[in-house]
Protein backbone atom coordinates (compact mmCIF):
# COMPACT_ATOMS: atom_id res chain seq x y z
CA UNK A 1 0.00 0.00 0.00
CA UNK A 2 1.18 3.77 -0.82
CA UNK A 3 0.32 6.87 0.50
CA UNK A 4 -1.22 7.82 -2.90
CA UNK A 5 -4.14 5.48 -2.71
CA UNK A 6 -5.60 7.60 0.25
CA UNK A 7 -5.61 10.40 -2.47
CA UNK A 8 -4.33 13.07 -0.22
CA UNK A 9 -4.14 16.45 -1.94
CA UNK A 10 -0.67 16.84 -3.99
CA UNK A 11 0.60 19.34 -1.53
CA UNK A 12 0.72 16.93 1.27
CA UNK A 13 2.03 14.08 -0.82
CA UNK A 14 5.07 15.92 -2.10
CA UNK A 15 5.95 16.70 2.16
CA UNK A 16 5.16 12.96 3.23
CA UNK A 17 7.88 12.68 -0.11
CA UNK A 18 10.73 14.68 1.44
CA UNK A 19 10.41 13.47 4.59
CA UNK A 20 11.13 10.05 2.64
CA UNK A 21 7.86 8.44 3.72
CA UNK A 22 7.10 4.92 1.40
CA UNK A 23 4.33 2.68 3.05
CA UNK A 24 1.53 3.77 5.64
CA UNK A 25 2.13 1.80 8.67
CA UNK A 26 -0.77 -0.09 10.30
CA UNK A 27 -1.93 2.78 12.35
CA UNK A 28 -1.78 4.91 9.37
CA UNK A 29 -3.73 1.87 7.09
CA UNK A 30 -6.73 1.84 9.26
CA UNK A 31 -7.00 5.51 10.72
CA UNK A 32 -6.36 8.22 7.54
CA UNK A 33 -8.91 6.91 5.45
CA UNK A 34 -11.89 6.92 8.34
CA UNK A 35 -10.28 10.34 9.60
CA UNK A 36 -10.67 11.65 6.02
CA UNK A 37 -14.02 10.81 6.36
CA UNK A 38 -14.62 12.82 9.03
CA UNK A 39 -15.15 10.26 11.16
CA UNK A 40 -14.99 10.51 15.13
CA UNK A 41 -11.86 8.00 16.09
CA UNK A 42 -10.54 5.98 19.05
CA UNK A 43 -6.94 5.16 18.21
CA UNK A 44 -5.09 2.30 20.59
CA UNK A 45 -1.55 2.20 19.80
CA UNK A 46 1.78 3.00 21.47
CA UNK A 47 4.10 5.45 21.03
CA UNK A 48 6.45 5.06 17.51
CA UNK A 49 3.58 3.27 15.61
CA UNK A 50 3.56 5.87 13.11
CA UNK A 51 0.01 7.44 14.81
CA UNK A 52 1.28 11.32 14.64
CA UNK A 53 1.38 10.97 11.18
CA UNK A 54 -2.09 8.91 10.96
CA UNK A 55 -4.03 12.35 12.42
CA UNK A 56 -1.62 15.38 10.72
CA UNK A 57 -1.76 14.32 7.07
CA UNK A 58 -5.95 14.05 7.41
CA UNK A 59 -5.92 17.08 8.94
CA UNK A 60 -3.49 19.45 6.77
CA UNK A 61 -5.57 17.77 3.38
CA UNK A 62 -9.05 18.86 4.98
CA UNK A 63 -7.51 22.49 5.73
CA UNK A 64 -5.31 22.86 2.76
CA UNK A 65 -8.54 22.09 0.91
CA UNK A 66 -10.71 25.26 2.09
CA UNK A 67 -9.88 28.58 2.20
CA UNK A 68 -7.78 30.20 4.87
CA UNK A 69 -9.69 30.61 8.03
CA UNK A 70 -8.00 33.43 10.86
CA UNK A 71 -9.39 30.97 13.47
CA UNK A 72 -7.38 28.23 14.88
CA UNK A 73 -9.75 25.06 13.34
CA UNK A 74 -7.82 21.87 14.54
CA UNK A 75 -6.46 21.58 18.47
CA UNK A 76 -4.51 18.57 19.28
CA UNK A 77 -3.93 18.21 22.99
CA UNK A 78 -1.02 16.12 23.82
CA UNK A 79 0.31 16.09 27.52
CA UNK A 80 4.37 17.29 27.39
CA UNK A 81 6.65 20.25 25.66
CA UNK A 82 8.58 17.86 23.96
CA UNK A 83 5.77 16.01 22.45
CA UNK A 84 4.16 19.42 21.73
CA UNK A 85 7.43 20.78 20.22
CA UNK A 86 7.78 17.12 18.36
CA UNK A 87 4.16 17.48 16.75
CA UNK A 88 4.58 20.47 15.90
CA UNK A 89 7.44 20.15 13.78
CA UNK A 90 5.63 17.42 11.86
CA UNK A 91 2.95 19.90 10.83
CA UNK A 92 5.53 22.11 9.62
CA UNK A 93 7.28 19.67 7.48
CA UNK A 94 4.70 17.72 6.44
CA UNK A 95 2.64 20.06 5.15
CA UNK A 96 5.59 22.57 3.80
CA UNK A 97 4.29 22.97 0.18
CA UNK A 98 0.90 23.92 2.18
CA UNK A 99 -0.72 27.08 3.14
CA UNK A 100 -1.96 25.31 6.54
CA UNK A 101 0.26 27.24 10.00
CA UNK A 102 0.67 25.94 12.89
CA UNK A 103 1.92 27.12 16.25
CA UNK A 104 3.28 24.94 19.51
CA UNK A 105 1.48 26.29 22.87
CA UNK A 106 3.56 24.83 26.10
CA UNK A 107 4.55 26.35 29.74
CA UNK A 108 7.99 26.80 30.78
CA UNK A 109 8.67 29.43 28.45
CA UNK A 110 7.75 33.10 27.76
CA UNK A 111 4.36 33.57 26.37
CA UNK A 112 5.18 36.65 24.46
CA UNK A 113 6.52 34.29 21.36
CA UNK A 114 3.74 32.36 21.75
CA UNK A 115 1.37 35.60 21.24
CA UNK A 116 3.58 36.86 18.21
CA UNK A 117 2.75 33.74 16.13
CA UNK A 118 -0.82 33.89 16.96
CA UNK A 119 -0.75 37.00 15.54
CA UNK A 120 0.14 34.81 12.23
CA UNK A 121 -3.28 33.02 12.59
CA UNK A 122 -2.12 29.35 12.42
CA UNK A 123 -4.70 27.32 11.72
CA UNK A 124 -3.14 24.32 13.64
CA UNK A 125 -2.45 24.39 17.56
CA UNK A 126 -0.50 21.76 19.34
CA UNK A 127 -1.04 22.36 22.95
CA UNK A 128 -0.58 20.98 26.78
CA UNK A 129 -3.71 21.89 29.04
CA UNK A 130 -1.86 24.29 31.34
CA UNK A 131 -0.59 27.46 28.77
CA UNK A 132 -3.59 26.32 26.98
CA UNK A 133 -6.09 27.14 29.46
CA UNK A 134 -3.83 30.59 30.42
CA UNK A 135 -4.40 31.63 27.29
CA UNK A 136 -7.73 30.97 27.06
CA UNK A 137 -8.46 32.89 30.23
CA UNK A 138 -6.73 35.77 29.10
CA UNK A 139 -8.50 36.17 26.04
CA UNK A 140 -5.71 35.29 23.68
CA UNK A 141 -7.05 32.48 22.33
CA UNK A 142 -10.24 31.89 21.00
CA UNK A 143 -11.39 28.29 20.55
CA UNK A 144 -14.94 28.59 19.47
CA UNK A 145 -13.46 27.63 15.50
CA UNK A 146 -11.80 24.38 16.25
CA UNK A 147 -13.04 22.01 13.71
CA UNK A 148 -11.05 18.89 14.81
CA UNK A 149 -10.16 17.94 17.87
CA UNK A 150 -6.81 15.18 18.95
CA UNK A 151 -6.19 14.01 22.15
CA UNK A 152 -2.81 12.20 21.99
CA UNK A 153 -1.67 10.06 24.43
CA UNK A 154 -4.60 10.45 27.04
CA UNK A 155 -3.44 7.77 28.77
CA UNK A 156 -0.31 9.49 29.91
CA UNK A 157 -2.47 12.80 30.38
CA UNK A 158 -4.39 11.18 32.60
CA UNK A 159 -1.64 9.44 34.66
CA UNK A 160 -0.14 14.03 34.89
CA UNK A 161 -3.22 14.56 36.10
CA UNK A 162 -4.70 16.31 33.19
CA UNK A 163 -8.05 15.38 32.51
CA UNK A 164 -9.88 18.17 34.89
CA UNK A 165 -7.99 20.64 32.37
CA UNK A 166 -9.02 18.29 29.46
CA UNK A 167 -12.22 18.97 30.56
CA UNK A 168 -12.13 22.70 30.99
CA UNK A 169 -11.03 22.83 27.46
CA UNK A 170 -13.77 20.71 25.92
CA UNK A 171 -16.34 23.20 27.61
CA UNK A 172 -14.72 25.62 25.47
CA UNK A 173 -15.13 23.87 22.31
CA UNK A 174 -18.34 23.37 19.66
CA UNK A 175 -20.58 21.13 20.13
CA UNK A 176 -19.98 19.78 16.19
CA UNK A 177 -16.76 18.89 15.66
CA UNK A 178 -14.45 15.83 15.19
CA UNK A 179 -12.59 14.54 17.99
CA UNK A 180 -9.92 11.53 17.35
CA UNK A 181 -8.26 10.59 20.80
CA UNK A 182 -5.05 8.05 21.12
CA UNK A 183 -3.76 6.40 23.90
CA UNK A 184 -1.74 3.48 24.59
CA UNK A 185 -3.95 1.94 27.28
CA UNK A 186 -7.69 2.49 28.11
CA UNK A 187 -7.89 2.70 31.93
CA UNK A 188 -11.36 3.76 33.28
CA UNK A 189 -11.34 7.82 33.24
CA UNK A 190 -10.26 7.26 29.39
CA UNK A 191 -13.17 4.64 28.45
CA UNK A 192 -15.56 7.36 30.71
CA UNK A 193 -13.93 10.02 28.46
CA UNK A 194 -14.13 8.49 25.21
CA UNK A 195 -17.80 7.27 25.87
CA UNK A 196 -18.46 11.06 26.73
CA UNK A 197 -16.85 12.96 23.49
CA UNK A 198 -16.81 10.25 20.73
CA UNK A 199 -19.79 10.45 18.51
CA UNK A 200 -20.37 7.23 16.58
CA UNK A 201 -16.72 6.60 16.74
CA UNK A 202 -14.71 3.93 14.88
CA UNK A 203 -12.11 1.99 16.60
CA UNK A 204 -8.57 1.17 15.42
CA UNK A 205 -5.89 -1.07 17.22
CA UNK A 206 -2.46 -2.18 16.62
CA UNK A 207 -0.52 -5.08 18.28
CA UNK A 208 1.91 -3.26 20.50
CA UNK A 209 5.37 -3.26 18.78
CA UNK A 210 7.72 -6.48 19.68
CA UNK A 211 11.12 -5.20 21.09
CA UNK A 212 14.05 -5.08 18.19
CA UNK A 213 15.71 -8.35 17.63
CA UNK A 214 18.47 -6.06 17.32
CA UNK A 215 18.18 -4.96 21.10
CA UNK A 216 19.44 -7.06 23.48
CA UNK A 217 17.78 -6.97 27.26
CA UNK A 218 18.73 -8.14 30.83
CA UNK A 219 17.42 -8.05 34.15
CA UNK A 220 19.07 -7.53 37.37
CA UNK A 221 17.24 -8.11 40.25
CA UNK A 222 19.03 -5.84 42.95
CA UNK A 223 18.01 -4.19 46.22
CA UNK A 224 17.52 -0.40 46.15
CA UNK A 225 20.61 0.16 48.16
CA UNK A 226 22.73 -1.08 45.88
CA UNK A 227 21.31 0.50 42.33
CA UNK A 228 23.28 3.09 42.04
CA UNK A 229 26.71 0.53 42.77
CA UNK A 230 25.57 -1.67 40.09
CA UNK A 231 24.54 1.38 37.65
CA UNK A 232 28.23 2.33 38.22
CA UNK A 233 29.64 -0.72 37.63
CA UNK A 234 27.87 -1.37 34.45
CA UNK A 235 28.87 2.47 32.96
CA UNK A 236 32.28 1.63 34.40
CA UNK A 237 32.38 -2.32 32.88
CA UNK A 238 30.01 -1.90 29.57
CA UNK A 239 31.40 0.01 26.05
CA UNK A 240 28.61 2.83 25.78
CA UNK A 241 27.40 5.06 23.96
CA UNK A 242 24.92 7.44 24.40
CA UNK A 243 23.33 6.42 27.12
CA UNK A 244 19.46 7.16 28.62
CA UNK A 245 18.65 6.37 32.13
CA UNK A 246 14.97 6.33 33.40
CA UNK A 247 13.62 6.99 37.26
CA UNK A 248 10.43 7.37 38.64
CA UNK A 249 11.10 10.40 40.34
CA UNK A 250 12.15 13.91 39.82
CA UNK A 251 14.39 14.23 43.08
CA UNK A 252 15.48 10.35 42.38
CA UNK A 253 16.45 12.50 38.85
CA UNK A 254 18.30 15.21 39.80
CA UNK A 255 20.10 13.38 42.92
CA UNK A 256 21.29 10.44 40.33
CA UNK A 257 22.66 12.66 37.42
CA UNK A 258 24.43 14.53 40.74
CA UNK A 259 26.03 11.30 42.01
CA UNK A 260 26.61 10.24 38.04
CA UNK A 261 28.58 13.73 37.44
CA UNK A 262 30.71 13.20 41.03
CA UNK A 263 31.93 10.10 39.14
CA UNK A 264 33.63 12.30 36.05
CA UNK A 265 30.96 11.01 33.78
CA UNK A 266 29.28 13.85 31.23
CA UNK A 267 25.73 13.50 32.50
CA UNK A 268 22.85 15.87 32.03
CA UNK A 269 19.24 15.46 33.58
CA UNK A 270 15.36 15.84 32.11
CA UNK A 271 12.49 16.17 34.96
CA UNK A 272 9.42 18.48 35.06
CA UNK A 273 10.56 21.02 37.16
CA UNK A 274 13.18 22.23 34.80
CA UNK A 275 12.81 25.24 32.83
CA UNK A 276 12.14 25.34 28.88
CA UNK A 277 15.19 26.51 28.49
CA UNK A 278 17.35 24.59 30.47
CA UNK A 279 15.30 21.17 29.21
CA UNK A 280 16.32 22.23 25.43
CA UNK A 281 19.85 22.73 26.95
CA UNK A 282 19.74 18.93 28.67
CA UNK A 283 18.41 17.70 25.20
CA UNK A 284 20.22 19.66 22.56
CA UNK A 285 23.89 18.59 25.25
CA UNK A 286 22.83 15.33 24.87
CA UNK A 287 21.80 14.96 21.38
CA UNK A 288 24.93 16.49 19.97
CA UNK A 289 27.15 14.65 22.04
CA UNK A 290 28.32 17.48 25.10
CA UNK A 291 26.76 14.98 27.44
CA UNK A 292 27.05 10.92 26.85
CA UNK A 293 23.96 10.35 29.73
CA UNK A 294 20.89 11.14 30.05
CA UNK A 295 18.92 10.86 33.30
CA UNK A 296 15.17 11.33 33.02
CA UNK A 297 11.92 10.53 34.09
CA UNK A 298 9.56 8.85 32.38
CA UNK A 299 7.04 11.20 31.81
CA UNK A 300 9.29 14.18 31.12
CA UNK A 301 10.82 11.66 28.48
CA UNK A 302 7.98 11.63 26.42
CA UNK A 303 8.28 13.52 22.59
CA UNK A 304 12.15 12.44 23.32
CA UNK A 305 13.96 11.45 19.20
CA UNK A 306 17.67 10.98 19.92
CA UNK A 307 19.34 8.75 17.49
CA UNK A 308 21.93 5.99 17.82
CA UNK A 309 21.42 5.57 21.77
CA UNK A 310 23.01 2.63 22.70
CA UNK A 311 21.72 1.76 26.44
CA UNK A 312 18.54 2.45 27.80
CA UNK A 313 18.17 1.65 31.78
CA UNK A 314 15.21 1.38 33.93
CA UNK A 315 17.14 2.40 37.24
CA UNK A 316 13.13 2.33 38.29
CA UNK A 317 10.49 -0.27 37.17
CA UNK A 318 8.56 1.56 34.34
Amino acid sequence: MSFEQFHLDPAILSGIEAVGYTTPTPIQQQAIPAVMEGRDLLGLAQTGTGKTAAFVLPILHRLNRQERSRQVRALIVVPTRELAEQIHQATIVLGRNTKVGSIAIYGGVSKLPQLQALRRRPEIMVACPGRLLDHVGDGTIDLSGIEVLVLDEADTMCDMGFLPDVRRILSHLPAKRQTLLFSATMPEDIRKLAVNILKNHITVQVDPIAPAKTVSHALYPVTDLLKKDLLLALLDQTPTGRTLVFTRTKHRTKRLALDLANHKYRVSSLQGNLSQNRRQQAMDGFRDGKFDILVATDIAAHGIDVPEISHVINFDMP
